[in-house]
């Protein structure tokens, strides 16, 4: 009987010291360690991608490796021991783009005689310039000592973002001295969010810059969240948090030329329109996260679902 228990006993004690043994069978650690790095993805395409495998669809597409939160942020970690640490969430999106348009040459000459050649033709440019930068430092403990751990910590974060546009015309506004009446010179209309050309016509007043305010944000957050190592140092999760944000945008401006008849006498000028700025605070389950502010994506109140490398 005594031998028994005993083998008993020994047996449990090796399954269970078998159980404890976090390591793969080329002896890798599974679990985070001192020193180690990590990134998190946004890990729905990839359960996307896994689910529809076996949907009957011989045609699916292979998953993407997206930003986490939607929103071009970059999420990485440096373990100061395997129980804690340190977060960094960086976003530095700078662009330059310029459109361009061919319309009719207002001050060609039109032949006298009938031609086939295509009309003269002059260039319109549209400039945009957006700036996005936000930078968030965090501390993460986590629990458990088994593939399932638990994590839970704090980020606090700044933003700042502005934009602005320009418009270039090949036709020039100018007055025509005199005559009681208005040149209409043909220009492009365009889309100020995309960059499309919406049409092109004569017009008596057009835009020709436009500039935001500056926006400049603050936001803490506390989170929790948990993380199943499916192989070693490759973990799932999800993660929820709870956050508090303050936003405030500056007054922005835009200027239009244009042509106007005073009397018998034709005038260009350009007018200015200040627009006026704005402010945003916040206090909800990750509500520093969503459109309200714009740092981190558009998931508000949700839980965002990862898949986090570790190396």
């Amino acid at each position: 009987m005594k031998k028994s228990v005993l083998v008993i006993a020994l047996a449990l004690g090796v399954t269970g010291a078998f159980a404890q043994d976090l390591t793969s069978k080329k002896g890798e650690p599974i679990l985070p360690e001192a020193e180690d790095w990590a990134i998190s993805l946004d890990g729905a395409p990839i359960f996307s991608f896994v689910g529809n495998a076996f949907n009957g669809t011989a045609a699916n597409a292979a998953p993407g490796v997206n930003w986490l939160n939607g929103n071009q942020t970059i999420i990485g970690k440096k373990f100061i021991d395997e129980k804690n640490a340190y977060r960094v969430l960086v976003r530095l999106g700078f662009t330059n783009q310029t459109y361009k348009n061919m319309v009719v040459d207002n001050a060609a000459i039109p032949p006298t005689t009938a031609t086939f050649d295509a009309p003269a033709m002059v260039e319109d440019k549209f400039k945009m310039r957006n700036t996005n930068i936000g930078i968030g430092v965090g501390k993460e403990m986590r629990r458990g000592k088994t593939r399932l751990q638990g994590y839970y910590g704090a980020d606090a974060m700044i933003w700042i973002s502005m934009s602005s546009n320009k418009m270039e015309y090949g036709n020039t506004m100018s007055p025509l001295n005199g005559t009681g009446t208005t040149t209409t010179p043909t220009s492009t209309t365009w889309n100020t969010t995309t960059g499309a050309v919406l049409g092109a016509a004569g017009t008596a007043s057009r835009a020709v810059s436009s500039k935001s305010g500056m926006t400049f944000g603050l936001g803490v957050r506390g989170f929790i969240g948990a993380e199943y190592f499916i192989f070693p140092k490759m973990a799932i999760g999800a993660e929820y948090g709870w956050g508090i944000g303050y936003q405030m945008s500056g007054k922005g401006k835009s200027t239009q030329e244009y042509q106007q008849v005073i009397g018998t006498t034709n005038t260009v000028g350009e007018t200015e329109t200040e627009t006026s700025g704005s402010s945003k605070f916040g206090f909800d389950t990750d509500l520093n996260q969503g459109n309200i502010f714009g740092f981190k994506g558009s998931n508000t109140g949700t839980a965002s679902l990862r898949l986090t490398l570790h190396f």
